[in-house]
């Protein structure tokens, strides 16, 4: 998150992270799996693997996200063009379901 945020070029620490994650995805909290695809969305950094799992563990654990996570989760499957239709499918309902929560 930091580096992203940072703007800093670390592409053998993005890869390393990558791969720990997808053996640990069922690991992560919905902060978590938010957070990551945002980091690698954020540096551009193209990791089509960990966006599929990602995608499919949020699939599973879609109503433990907050409104602020499913914004983050969206934003970078779309800003790193990762087609997950169902996933934006469940999130949008998701969203319907809590409207009231966003700001």
């Amino acid at each position: 998150w930091a580096f992203a945020t940072a703007a800093v070029a670390a592409p053998l620490l993005f890869e390393a992270i990558a791969g720990e994650a997808l053996r640990r995805v069922r690991e992560f909290n919905s902060q978590g799996l938010a957070n990551t695809v945002w980091a690698f969305a954020t540096a551009a950094v193209a990791a089509p693997e960990l966006f599929e799992a990602i995608a499919g563990e949020a699939l599973r654990r879609i109503r433990e996200f907050n409104s602020q996570d499913l914004a983050n989760i969206v934003w970078a499957f779309a800003t790193s063009a990762v087609a997950a239709p169902l996933l934006f499918e469940a999130i949008a309902g998701e969203a319907l379901r809590r409207v009231r929560e966003f700001n």
